[in-house]
């Protein structure tokens, strides 16, 4: 009986330090407005008619795919879980989510330091390294030749996803879901474990969103804090 309530107690106490180690989620907009964001569109400093590629739109994020640039979040986050609902309005797209981001335009006088992780349709989920790393399993099979690995330039930036063919039809809503905890990088799309990527050469920055040629709807995007539990002494 004694060991029976033990174990009880055990499986309880598991259950309540997993429930514990998650704060409360909020949504990163709010329906009406970029409250809680900024823009960096190089071309907006060149013209000032230049197009403000991100926009709220019948209560959703739309990022009209020009002029390019980025929107970042005015908070920087660490160990979080993101989930962003998107869709390609009209064609499928490039587009991308950037975690850890630091210093804006270090690559191309466009892109911020960051690892991106891909939305454009057919590879979502993969990543993209700018101005910093990451490492995967069968780092050469998804990399390519390690002599040309890099995080700059016309270095082998891209690290592939681990599955194919999980993204929704064109005009469908897609969900990717990306946990960083640590210096870890962890992707899902539909429910799917597309990536994982470790060591990762930063572990806190802002969230960007990119216009990058294509127009997407995002219909979500919420944060949940994830707290780092730290094994007890005993």
């Amino acid at each position: 009986m004694k060991r029976n309530l033990t174990k009880s107690l055990i499986a309880l106490s598991l259950i309540l330090s997993s429930a514990a180690s998650f704060a409360q989620s909020k949504s990163l907009f709010n329906g009406k407005d970029l409250t809680g964001w900024h823009a960096d569109v190089p071309e907006m400093d060149k013209d000032s008619n230049a197009q403000m590629p991100f926009i709220i739109r019948n209560g959703l994020l739309v990022s009209l795919g020009t002029p390019g640039g980025h929107l970042i979040t005015d908070a920087i986050y660490k160990n979080y879980r993101l989930e962003v609902q998107y869709r390609f309005a009209a064609k499928p797209g490039n587009c991308g989510v950037l975690v850890h981001a630091s210093t804006p335009r270090a690559l191309y006088d466009m892109f911020p330091k960051s690892i991106e992780v891909q939305m454009q349709h057919t590879m979502a989920g993969d990543f993209w390294c700018i101005q910093e790393d990451i490492t995967v399993p069968d780092m050469e099979t998804r990399r390519g030749p390690k002599e040309n690995w890099g995080v700059n330039g016309d270095k082998l930036r891209r690290i592939k996803r681990l599955v194919q063919d999980v993204e929704k039809p064109v005009g469908e809503w897609n969900k990717m879901v990306i946990e960083c905890l640590g210096d870890q990088v962890k992707v899902w799309v539909n429910g799917v474990f597309v990536n994982h990527g470790t060591n990762c050469t930063v572990n806190s920055g802002n969230i960007a969103l990119q216009a990058e040629g294509s127009e997407v709807e995002f219909r979500k995007v919420v944060l949940e804090p994830i707290k780092k539990l730290t094994p007890s002494k005993g």
